[in-house]
């Protein structure tokens, strides 16, 4: 549940970095998600790999989570979340107030602004938006979001891109036990392994781009990510055994058969 809507899937996909849009097509429909960002930047330049993206989803089906990649500082984000408002309304989700927020001045490591992010968070909130901030995994900043009306909090798990996996889990960790919003680790997942590692620990959903658009076979590994996710979650609710220091036998000691 984010920002007073359900969704059934717990993985959520982007749109970019796909060999093309019918890779990107089929990726959709096997991943099953119900929720794809879309930048909104990108969008609107028509940039290589987006022209046509906003004909090629059926955005009945498909929630669009605008974003505001490409933004150095809380003011440029806060204009493309109102742009993006109005991309959505062009998709003709009239009542899409969602935005997933990022403030990255860092060109070369693109390590999200805790400060222009918190910033941009406060204002979008009081303009209505709902807001899903992108964050490192900072769990004083995530309370601090989450206090500012954030509907969810995003921390990374490694660098944009980078395929690093879950290099943040303590940190992580803490923000799950501390959130009362879904918590969505979103970047650096790379294989299916780590994205049920950041499920097994209690996230509630993840977002995953970059590990689908560019495996060598984006549909099947957009399958593999969903399927992980599932599996992730099912295991959170089932709990798992306690780590132990020792063996423990899993056969009974009594009734062995005497030599």
């Amino acid at each position: 549940m984010i920002g007073g809507r359900r969704f059934r899937s717990r993985l959520m996909t982007g749109t970019g970095k796909y060999p093309s849009l019918a890779a990107m097509q089929a990726s959709l429909t096997t991943s099953g998600c119900e929720i794809v960002t879309v930048a909104v930047r990108r969008v609107q330049s028509q940039a290589a790999g987006h022209e046509g993206l906003m004909e090629a989803i059926d955005w009945t089906r498909i929630w669009m989570l605008p974003n505001t990649a490409g933004c150095a500082t809380a003011e440029e984000a806060i204009r493309v979340a109102r742009l993006g408002r109005e991309l959505a309304k062009l998709a003709g989700q009239e009542d899409n107030t969602f935005v997933k927020l990022e403030v990255i001045p860092d060109t070369k490591h693109l390590l999200p602004d805790p400060f222009g992010t918190l910033e941009a968070a406060e204002q979008l909130v009081k303009e209505g938006f709902t807001v899903l901030p992108y964050i490192n995994a900072d769990p004083l900043l995530a309370k601090r979001l989450e206090e500012a009306g954030c509907a969810t909090v995003m921390p990374l798990g490694s660098p944009i891109g980078s395929g690093q996996g879950i290099r943040n889990a303590a940190n992580i960790a803490l923000i799950i036990e501390n959130a009362s919003v879904p918590v969505v680790v979103d970047a650096g997942i790379g294989v299916p392994s780590e994205a049920a590692q950041a499920m097994e620990m209690g996230a509630d959903a993840l977002l995953i781009n970059s590990a689908i658009a560019l495996a060598g076979d984006p549909p099947a590994m957009a399958r593999a990510m969903a399927l992980a996710t599932e599996a992730g979650r099912s295991a959170f609710h089932a709990g798992r055994l306690p780590v132990r220091a020792q063996a423990s036998a899993s056969s009974p000691s009594s009734g062995r058969v005497g030599s």
